[in-house]
């Protein structure tokens, strides 16, 4: 907020689960100390998600960049949740 008079905005996003090599790897790992299979840790994991399913790496990345173009200029100061709702619904 302090450097907003310059033109720089601060701001944060919170990633929901996200398809990616790590997450696989921690259903994985889950799966193995709960002896279920991978796909019923996932479904279980899309399943506390409204959105029903997982954030694509690019879906973060594009949200990056709106809040880094001019377009976002005004926003400033925020936590942005990027997880299908799942924040919203806890």
């Amino acid at each position: 907020i302090e450097l907003a008079s310059f033109g720089i905005t601060v701001n944060n996003v919170l990633p929901g689960y996200t398809n990616t090599q790590r997450l696989h790897s921690l259903m994985e790992s889950k799966a193995r100390k709960a002896e279920k299979s991978v796909a019923e840790i996932e479904a279980a994991m899309k399943a506390s998600i409204p959105a029903q399913r997982f954030a694509e790496p690019e879906e973060l990345a594009n949200t990056v960049l709106y809040l880094a173009s001019p377009a976002a200029a005004y926003i400033n100061g925020i936590n942005l949740p990027v997880d299908g709702g799942r924040t919203s619904s806890l």
